[in-house]
């Protein structure tokens, strides 16, 4: 067989499914056996086959990530009318493009440090593979670089490996592994060969297999390799998250909708301008061409992107307070539109750590806070039959079940270090699969033995004889054995992983026989533990409810358990009816199938990272913001898949993290409420700054573009040009950083289809436009009319300079207005922003050193005004807060503000 032909044979190789063959027919499809490969195979097999790592992803330069910057269309806008503006004004327009691209450079410059960090997923997952593996070749185990490792490897395994390839386990004594980055499942698995594995499967039930980066927490075993690199799971993992598509965020879109508005509004305001001006007036074409040029790059808010980008900045910095870490800025306003989260169980919604929750003992079913006295015997057993260490630190190593146990006996007084040395440990049955019980014997001070036995119910219960009920000792009856397994069934139908605690006292140490050591045992009591939920998570859940935002809980653990969680958590009802989804049921449905039923389900269970994919394209087919929440390997597909991943700064992978548009620094699925909060201000306050610029450059162009309808020469294109830089600017920032307004978290998600018009904003920005425009002109007109007030009979020169300080005082005092589109500024709290109280007063000393600082009056072509007339500007201005008063009056009376929740 050719090398190519080898290698397509390996591909499908990749895809059989070993877990359901036998040992025998895997070692013989592989072309192997359990003495393993010889040295020249095995380097042949590398080099057809390749290295066992990932693939790496080409890199983007960082020209390229800057350039990325500018394909943005309201960017693009700016930058072609910076150039027109240079072609038809020359030096003057110039000046313009200057400020125009310094703007745009800052913006790009700042996006590519926030976002730039390149896409660290794939690294992250090769830096995950174990770096040594001890393998049997030519007959014999030696260590090799797992880069090496070729499918048909046989691989040795114990506790405290790291598995480094995927492999079908060929032995298996006691062996557990934890599978959680890959699974979701927080409780190592317990390997199983005498099993017959289904087709259909899920990883977590695969019990024959071991994959690759999971780690070995007990026993040991020996498997053969059949996938390497990217044909692994993880590879599959590393494939998708490389091919996975990046989705546009709802501030993403907005702009983009933004943008398109704008370009219709400023090519029909030039088209206009151009003919009246060519037409009408009897001007040259370039001098209409001028005139439109300027009133285009009025008609822009040229800091539109930049305000943008530093109220997301800002609001990452808010977060980074709270313990949420954004690392792309759009995802700040992302959240405060998510109407989804679907969130991963273990280490997310639970703490990722094994707990004892209730006791069974004495006849009474207690919980884990009861007292419960030291020498209780199933509270000695559980620590007895036990084979966790505690280091130096106090740290518990060893299984998670164990060791919750062991926390448990702490908790309640029991030190397991100081009662071995009063009670030896002198011999032991160790835990295996086929018998699933763990047996220790002590010696007592008395000279007598105590066996510890600790396993599974069903299993255990066959061997007692006797119960133990407040110190008495008496044969056990059939009924009691029958309630015994009631509570069993009970605990288990909570989610509950159950153990059954026995004893028997001996003389002497008897033969390490199961038959001889684990029969006519005494009853002493249950143990039910389970990963539990967070504390703040049940809150959390109503609060999202409350906000009208569905939680999702998407797990690879057993439904049962995830059934049992979710009702704990709220996150579904305890009504009897069927609201888990598994991975199998999902297998069996094409996509349009699914997308019929999905909606009906708010927990999936015992899913792959395919499944995680699909549930969140579900939702996004049906128009959903989705928020995906994960710490695992598993997981890093659909954290980017979604609109808005969120990886776990604590528990969470590097794979996840990277893969993240936020990290929770806590771990905490409370904290995500809080950043969609968070989330919901930066919106609210992007729509109050594009509502507040939007208004102000509507009244420029509606001025200009009336006054020339009227042979006025009102504003030249310098007091544009300061209007637009210190008054549009400043405020516009200063209304970005507004406290949240009340109620913010009992409206429902604005989902995708919103837009910054939304919630009455385009109403307000035309009718607050026109205002501005009416009082500036209406200025202008009066100087005009009323000649006598003019500074040494400059009548022109006075009326242009009024309208340039009206038109910059009416911006300053409709930034107040901005501050909630129906509430009255009276009510709302006018001076509660200290960056907007500072903004303002610096904006309006820099409007007027142009006017009264003798040189800059020259320089603006502005001259001095009298007493009168700046008391003409002062009225004129204020009048802006009288009619928007008025006109939010009468919208509050029609009930508008309630319509546009």
């Amino acid at each position: 067989m050719r090398p190519e032909e080898e290698a397509i044979l390996f591909k499908e190789q990749s895809k059989a499914l070993f877990y359901t063959q036998g040992k025998d027919e895997t070692l013989d499809e592989l072309q192997s056996s359990r003495e393993g490969l010889s040295t020249a195979e095995a380097q042949k097999r590398l080099d057809e086959y390749g290295h066992n790592e990932l693939e790496e992803s080409q890199k983007r330069s960082l020209l390229a990530k800057f350039l990325d910057q500018f394909k943005d269309l309201m960017i693009i806008i700016l930058l072609v009318a910076a150039a027109l503006s240079v072609v038809t004004e020359g030096s003057e327009g110039l000046t313009d493009a200057l400020i125009i691209l310094a703007v745009v450079i800052l913006n790009a410059a700042f996006g590519v440090y926030q976002e730039g960090q390149a896409e660290a997923a794939i690294e992250a997952l090769k830096d995950m593979s174990s770096q040594i593996a001890r393998v049997r070749r030519n007959g014999h185990i030696v260590e090799i670089d797992s880069r090496e490792l070729v499918p048909g490897d046989i691989v040795m395994l114990e506790a405290g490996d790291v598995v480094p390839a995927d492999m079908r386990l060929l032995e298996a004594a006691s062996l557990k592994i934890e599978e959680a980055a890959l699974t979701g499942e927080s409780v190592p698995v317990e390997k199983d060969l005498s099993v017959e594995v289904a087709a259909d499967a899920g990883i977590g039930d695969r019990v024959n297999m071991a994959y690759q980066n999971s780690n070995v927490t007990y026993g040991r075993g020996s498997g053969v390799v059949v996938n390497t690199g990217m044909y692994t799971e993880v590879g599959k993992i590393a494939d998708m998250l490389a091919n996975a598509d990046e989705t546009d965020t709802p501030l993403k879109q907005n702009l983009n909708q933004l943008s398109k508005v704008l370009t219709y509004l400023v090519v029909a305001i030039a088209i206009v301008t151009f003919i009246v001006g060519v037409f009408v007036r009897g001007e040259s074409p370039i001098e209409g061409l001028m005139t439109s040029v300027a009133l285009a790059v009025a008609a822009i808010p040229e800091g539109l992107p930049a305000i943008v980008t530093i109220v997301l900045s800002m609001g990452t910095t808010t977060l980074a307070k709270r313990n949420s870490i954004v690392r792309k800025l759009p995802a700040v306003e992302t959240l405060g539109s998510t109407e989804i989260i679907a969130s991963d169980k273990t280490g997310t919604l639970t703490m990722n750590q094994m707990t004892v929750e209730k006791v069974y003992t004495n006849g009474e079913l207690q919980s884990a806070a009861s007292d419960i006295a030291s020498d209780n015997n199933t509270l000695r057993i559980m620590n007895f039959a036990n084979d966790t260490k505690i280091d130096p630190n106090g740290k518990l190593i060893g299984d998670p079940t164990e060791t919750a146990l062991v926390q448990f006996g702490l908790d309640h007084s029991f030190d397991i270090r100081e009662a071995l040395v009063e009670e030896p440990r002198v011999a032991e049955l160790p835990f295996d699969s086929e018998r699933k019980l763990m047996s220790t014997i002590h010696k007592e001070a008395d000279g007598k033995y105590f066996v510890a036995v600790k396993g599974a119910p069903d299993q255990l219960l066959k061997r007692v004889t006797r119960i133990e009920e407040n110190g008495q000792v008496r044969d056990i009856t059939a009924e009691e054995k029958e309630g015994i397994l009631a509570v069993n069934k009970d605990l288990a139908r909570k989610a509950l992983r159950v153990l059954m605690m026995a004893y028997k006292y001996v003389s002497e140490v008897p033969a390490l026989e199961s038959d001889i050591i684990e029969s006519d045992l005494i009853f002493s009591g249950l143990v039910g533990m389970i990963d539990p939920e967070r504390p703040e998570a049940a809150k959390a859940v109503a609060v999202a409810k409350e906000a009208g935002i569905r939680p999702i809980m998407i797990t690879g653990d057993h439904q049962d358990t995830a059934e049992a969680i979710a009702k704990r958590l709220g996150i579904i009802e305890d009504d009897g009816q069927d609201h888990v989804f598994t991975g199998a049921e999902l297998n069996e449905l094409s996509d349009e199938e699914f997308q019929k039923v999905f909606k009906q389900y708010s927990v999936y269970a015992r899913v792959s990272p395919e499944h995680k994919v699909r549930i969140v394209k579900a939702w996004q087919n049906e128009g959903k913001v989705v928020a995906m929440t994960g710490d695992g390997v598993n997981d890093a597909p659909s954290l980017k898949t979604a609109d808005i991943g969120i990886g776990m700064g604590i528990t969470g992978t590097e794979v996840s993290k990277g893969a993240s548009d936020m990290v929770l620094a806590d771990d905490n699925f409370a904290t995500i409420i809080v950043a969609v909060e968070e989330g919901r201000k930066v919106f609210s306050n992007i729509q109050k700054s594009i509502q507040y610029l939007l208004s102000a450059n509507m009244a420029e162009v509606f001025t200009i573009f009336f006054a020339t309808l009227f042979g006025w020469d009102v504003l030249q294109p310098v007091h544009l040009l300061w209007i637009n830089l210190v008054t549009d600017t400043l405020p516009a920032i200063a209304l970005g950083v507004e406290p949240a307004e009340p109620g913010v978290m009992s409206h429902k998600p604005r989902g995708r289809k919103s837009n910054f018009f939304d919630g009455g904003v385009m109403g307000a920005i035309i009718y607050q436009g026109i205002f501005q425009t009416v009082l500036v002109l209406g200025v202008y007109g009066w100087a005009l009319m009323f000649p006598e007030h003019a500074t040494n009979r400059m009548v022109h020169e006075d009326a242009l300079t009024m309208a340039f300080a009206t038109l910059g005082l009416i911006q300053l005092v409709h930034a107040f207005n901005v501050k909630s589109v129906y509430q009255s500024i009276f009510t709302v709290g006018a001076f509660k922003n200290r960056t907007f109280n500072w903004a303002i007063p610096i904006a309006f000393l820099l409007l007027m050193i142009t006017i009264v600082v003798p040189g800059f009056n020259d320089l603006f072509h502005v001259s001095h005004l009298s007493a009168t007339q700046w008391l003409a500007v002062i009225i004129g201005s204020s009048l802006m807060v009288v009619l928007t008063e008025i006109v939010k009056a009468i919208q509050r009376v029609l009930g508008q503000d309630e319509k546009a929740i």
